[in-house]
């Protein structure tokens, strides 16, 4: 472990993981709306989205994948380390009231580069709700 909470590459282990759950309130996906200017109706309007396969508001599916960005930022690897890549399969989707849990887990690391690729998921109960891999690149302890 860093001086900054974080985990340096050469801390870092096959199979290690970490996450973190949050429940996605209304505020949430209205300051999301705001913050990226996705305003899609089936984010904010109940009788637009009601009519959708949806049958309701759902979450932005980038607010979920977010949650995945605040596991590699303050827990693993932690401070210090740099998306490089993040590929995502959207499974199902995300209603305001879910907690939502992201979990990272290390499947490879590059030593020469200082990269590490990780599985990315995140789930609300037993439904996987995004699936994916990242890369990052992890600070050193040199």
């Amino acid at each position: 472990m860093s001086d900054i909470n974080g985990y340096f590459f050469e801390d870092l282990t096959i199979g290690q993981s970490a996450e973190f759950s949050k429940t996605i309130t209304e505020a949430d996906v209205v300051l999301f709306a705001g913050v990226s200017g996705d305003t899609n109706p089936v984010h904010l309007d109940g009788d637009y989205a009601s009519k959708t396969i949806f049958k309701g508001r759902i979450a932005h599916g980038m607010l979920s994948a977010s949650l995945i960005s605040t596991v590699f930022g303050t827990k693993l690897p932690g401070p210090g380390s740099i998306y490089i890549g993040q590929n995502l399969r959207f499974k199902a989707p995300v209603k305001i009231g879910d907690t939502a849990v992201a979990r990272v887990e290390v499947t490879d690391l590059l030593p020469e580069k200082k990269r590490a690729t990780f599985k990315t998921t995140v789930s609300v109960g037993t439904v996987l709700v995004i699936d994916g891999e990242a890369t990052l690149m992890v600070p050193t302890r040199g």
